[in-house]
């Protein structure tokens, strides 16, 4: 691998990472040079990945992980430094998208949507951060989502974890910038991933989501992961606390 790719030589934690823009980051990082750790609670999935990567010649283990467990995600940092030595990146990606408003979603429901979506990337960043501070910096990116911002109907749950990751993202900005760590936070809009195929699939009313979006059509994963990589690589050296939308102009368009 050349050392010029983007990500030459950083050990990138990424969890989520077994399908959608988790396995397309994934691929993406290996290919620029990154060591890649492959957290998800898919086992079959995220090996499945992980073998491909090591099959073209990258570097990649899978840890399964639910990131809502303290257990798990500790594991997953030890088992990244026990590989590869260290920690770079942090790319808090798992995440679930449940229907619901705050009369018909259950309490363990909701409790699962935080869990994961937002206490997952609180453990995941609890565990990693004090990785990133004995080597003298890293990056942390956290997927939130345009919905974080712009409320759409029957989400009540999936927008509250995403407007909290938006929230935490500043919060850890300001409480590691001392220590190098730089944390910003990707906005996706509808991405062509699993998770929009379920959605779409459980609620035919919502129709054509690529009509919401300025540039006509829905994203691919990999837009998005190139973005992540900008914000890992050192070309992004001045950017932190930064809530960056990669939404083909959702967030421009009234709906």
């Amino acid at each position: 691998m050349e050392n010029n790719a983007m990500l030459f030589g950083k050990v990138v934690i990424i969890t989520g990472a077994s399908s959608g823009m988790g396995k397309s980051a994934s691929l993406l990082f290996s290919r620029n040079g990154a060591k890649v750790v492959l957290a998800d609670i898919d086992e079959s999935g995220g090996k499945e990945v992980a073998d491909l990567i090591n099959k073209q010649s990258g570097n990649a283990i899978f840890v399964k992980t639910d990131v809502s467990r303290k257990e798990d995600a500790e594991r997953c940092i030890r088992a990244a430094v026990n590989e590869f030595g260290e920690v770079n990146c942090l790319y808090n990606n798992a995440g679930i998208n449940p229907i619901g408003t705050v009369v018909d979603t259950s309490e363990e429901l909701w409790e699962r949507v935080i869990g994961i979506n937002l206490k997952g990337m609180f453990l995941m960043s609890k565990f990693a951060i004090p990785e990133m501070q004995k080597i003298g910096g890293g990056s942390i990116v956290n997927t939130a989502s345009v919905d974080g911002v712009l409320a759409i109907y029957n989400e009540a749950a999936y927008i509250a974890s995403k407007g909290g990751i938006i929230a935490l993202t500043k919060a850890m900005t300001i409480d590691f910038a001392k220590d190098k760590i730089r944390v910003n936070c990707i906005l996706p809009g509808a991405i062509r991933t699993p998770l929009l195929e379920n959605f779409m699939r459980d609620n035919p009313s919502v129709g054509d989501q690529s009509k919401g979006h300025a540039l006509g059509r829905i994203g691919e994963p990999v837009e998005v992961a190139y973005m992540a990589m900008f914000l890992f690589s050192d070309m992004s050296s001045f950017v932190t606390g930064a809530i960056i939308p990669v939404d083909g102009g959702y967030s421009s368009v009234k709906m």
